[in-house]
């Protein structure tokens, strides 16, 4: 068999599709627990979607109680005041800055997203 045919076959297969290779199901160890869990390819397709690269870290109870304990804190989520890194206004934002990377404010940070 020729490689064009083995490659179209390849193709064909449901491990491809649109030209992109499909996601599959992983196995990852919770962070807090460290039971297994499984990072399913359409959870795997959704995060892709909201374009985050990053793999869950806790498994989806661990997930789902620490929702709840920062909830049940007080209630409302804590912001911290910081300047935009491109157009110098004031604002807030719902997590605590990093020192030596940007924070931009909603209007900035949309237009970094828009030319991604």
């Amino acid at each position: 068999m020729g490689i064009c045919v083995q490659r179209l076959r390849w193709k064909q297969s449901n491990l491809y599709q649109g030209g992109a290779v499909m996601a599959q199901d992983k196995t990852l160890v919770c962070r807090d627990c460290g039971n297994e869990f499984i990072f399913t390819a359409g959870e795997q397709e959704f995060y892709a979607s909201r374009g985050l690269k990053n793999e869950p870290k806790r498994c989806p109870a661990c997930r789902s109680a620490r929702r709840s304990e920062n909830r049940s804190e007080g209630g409302e989520r804590r912001t911290y005041e910081v300047v935009c890194a491109a157009c110098g206004v004031q604002t807030t934002v719902p997590f605590e800055p990093t020192e030596g990377r940007p924070v931009y404010c909603k209007d900035c940070y949309a237009k970094t997203k828009e030319s991604e």
